[in-house]
């Protein structure tokens, strides 16, 4: 009778210890970054992308409208740079957030929105979702994905924040921007 109390004790135990590891498992399974992740992924993140101090590199890709666009054009002036594609939560959070942003600070900085082409559903969806929407901020297509390569792009969205002198000034930011933070980016930049 004592083996078989012994032996339930041993198997409660047991028993105890196997879900509270699972539980504890699942707890270190979502680090606070990943409870508090903001964009979306879409490459593994194995690279680390331009760092702040680097020249942003130079691209030149048709936009939306049907223009050209060369980033090395910009030069001289601040620039905030996008990424993102229409299927993306978090960027849909933010690009209103942008052209309200773009509306007020047009004139100080230039607001340019990259989108993925090469990981989206197509120009077709991009034009209806932008149209939709009414956003008037440059919409570059990087539809073979080299600016994406360019970039080490591997979360959207994600931000470059480029001062005069061509440099990104600021880490880049991952995950939707606010108005105010965008604000509080552009007295940053020189």
């Amino acid at each position: 009778m004592v083996k078989k109390v012994i032996g339930i004790a041993l198997l409660v135990v047991m028993i105890s210890m196997a879900v509270f590891s699972f539980i504890d498992t699942e707890e270190e399974a979502q680090t606070p970054k990943q409870q508090n992740s903001d964009g979306a992924g879409i490459v593994p993140p194995n690279q680390t992308g331009i760092e702040e101090g680097q020249y942003a590199p130079d691209f030149k890709v048709e936009t939306l409208s049907g223009d050209t666009f060369q980033l090395s054009d910009l030069r001289g002036q601040k620039v905030i740079m996008n990424f993102w594609a229409s299927w993306c939560g978090p960027c849909k959070d933010e690009m209103p957030e942008m052209q309200k942003f773009y509306e007020e600070y047009g004139d100080k900085v230039e607001v340019v929105a990259v989108n993925l082409t090469g990981n989206d559903s197509g120009v077709k969806a991009v034009e209806e979702y932008v149209n939709k929407n009414g956003y008037t901020y440059p919409v570059p297509l990087d539809k073979d994905s080299k600016i994406q390569e360019q970039y080490d792009i591997y979360n959207i969205p994600t931000t470059y924040f480029i001062g005069t002198d061509g440099k990104v000034q600021q880490p880049p930011k991952l995950g939707p921007m606010t108005y105010d933070y965008m604000v509080e980016m552009i007295d940053k930049l020189s």
